[in-house]
């Protein structure tokens, strides 16, 4: 049997192209071919070309090239993303049958439905690859499959619980994706998320593929009748999960290059003492928040590794934002990147305050770190549901009114997490139990990697 060739087209985000990158190495790793598809702006923001036997890139122009710098815009970007991608993977499918390497599956991250349209016209295998929790993808399911109005009606009472088939916990407003609620700006993207589920009822056989495993989300996984959920992850780089691959450090992390002097600030911290906060790529907070949460740091009078990002051109530049920042690089270090699975798997680490996006929460998980959960947006909401209520590996702040989270609140939570009492050890015994069930169901043999190399064979069986 031949070796399939897949086309892996990611949306181009860091949050896509992380997994969907160590998706393709571990599809490589089955025997398989692998081209990625992003846009050239993505493919240019990569610290170095990626020189791995099996994989080949396929850049396409979305006339964004150097950047999109008018972030209200995304819906003129990912309409001409559209455009070009579908001209493109068109173009790409018959290059490479011409080529004698014949595509035999599309798979697409999420919002990408016209992919599953390319793949359908030109009769070639398609399959979904959605990189959030699998609870999150059956939500949406269930919304646009009889339970809209239910979830729209419920979620205007913040103290109504919102229950679904085969799911738990129970949720509330407060939890569900951010897309959902009345409050949603960017209707365009609930209705991409639509296209992508209207796509799949069209597909005879559907697969999605999912960056998780049994034992993490087992009746998620199970909750759909219709549709085939294959748990494939957690798609952490080898290194740092499973050791296949000691040289797979950057490869699918972080695609972003800067100083390493937090490793060695990091080196002289004792043990488990460090706080770690990064509210990763895209997140943007306001300058009270900011000063809200460096006024809680410091209060806790423990040593602190914080990203706070470059601003993009139109945002407030740090100095502008922190107006204790003197203060603040006394106790602690600020820098704009930083390698996260490097500083998650560090010695000195106690916790990881996060913005709850899926990748991070899959990194602590593996890295056996506990967690303050500080959700932001889309799906961080019910991330952070997971964590505190189902995996039991962090807290959750508590926003007030103003949908500000104070100092003292701030404070508190890393009391707990970093403290000495039943709670914390509580915590840190379920991180390092996740820790343990992650790495099980990636090592070869084990269920994620079982369920991808069987995605694969009966991919090749139909070529």
């Amino acid at each position: 049997m031949a070796a399939p060739h897949f086309l892996l087209v990611s949306y181009p985000a860091l949050g896509h192209i992380n997994p969907t990158l160590q998706l393709a190495k571990r599809l490589i790793q089955t025997g398989a071919q692998v081209t990625f598809v992003t846009t050239v702006y993505a493919q240019r923001r990569m610290v170095k070309p990626l020189s791995v036997c099996g994989l080949s890139f396929a850049p396409f122009s979305d006339g964004y090239d150097d950047g999109c710098e008018n972030k209200d815009n995304l819906h003129h970007v990912l309409s001409e993303i559209k455009r070009q991608g579908t001209r493109k993977l068109t173009e790409l499918v018959l290059e490479c049958a011409e080529q004698g390497r014949p595509v035999a599956c599309i798979v697409y991250t999420m919002i990408f439905d016209w992919a599953q349209e390319v793949a359908r016209r030109v009769q070639v295998l398609s399959a979904y690859f959605w990189n959030q929790a699998t609870t999150v993808f059956d939500i949406y399911y269930y919304y646009f499959n009889g339970y809209g109005d239910e979830v729209r009606n419920k979620s205007i009472d913040p103290s109504s619980s919102i229950e679904l088939p085969g799911l738990e916990p129970l949720f509330t407003s407060r939890d569900l994706p951010s897309f959902l609620l009345s409050s949603n700006k960017l209707t365009f993207v609930l209705e991409s998320f639509q296209k992508n589920f209207e796509a799949l009822r069209q597909d005879e056989n559907p697969k999605v593929l999912l960056n998780t495993f049994d034992a993490l989300e087992p009746k998620a996984l199970r909750a759909l009748d219709k549709l085939k959920l294959i748990g494939i992850g957690p798609l952490i780089p080898s290194a740092f999960l499973d050791a296949k691959d000691p040289t797979d450090i950057s490869f699918g992390g972080d695609l972003f290059q800067g100083s390493t002097d937090y490793i060695e600030w990091l080196n002289s911290k004792p043990k488990s003492s460090v706080i770690y906060i990064s509210f990763g790529s895209l997140a943007i907070l306001s300058k009270p928040q900011m000063e809200e949460i460096a006024c809680g740091l410091l209060n806790s009078d423990r040593p602190f590794l914080w990203v706070i990002r470059e601003p993009d051109k139109g945002e407030v530049k740090d100095e502008e934002m922190l107006g204790c920042r003197e203060e603040l690089e006394q106790r602690g270090m600020i820098v704009p990147w930083c390698s996260q699975l490097e500083v998650l798997t560090h010695p000195s680490l106690g916790c990881f305050v996060t913005h709850c996006g899926w990748n991070s929460t899959l990194e602590s998980m593996v890295c056996g770190v506990p967690v303050v959960a500080f959700p932001q947006g889309t799906d961080q909401a019910t991330n952070a549901k997971l964590i505190t209520d189902m995996w039991k590996t962090g807290i959750r702040v508590w926003v007030n009114e103003e949908g500000m989270v104070e100092r003292d609140e701030i404070k508190m939570c890393l009391e707990i997490v970093m403290g000495d009492g039943e709670r914390a050890e509580g915590l840190r015994r379920n991180a390092e139990k996740w820790k343990e069930l992650a790495r099980e169901a990636m090592k070869n043999g084990g269920i994620s990697d079982n369920n991808l190399k069987a995605f694969v064979d009966e991919v090749g069986q139909k070529l």
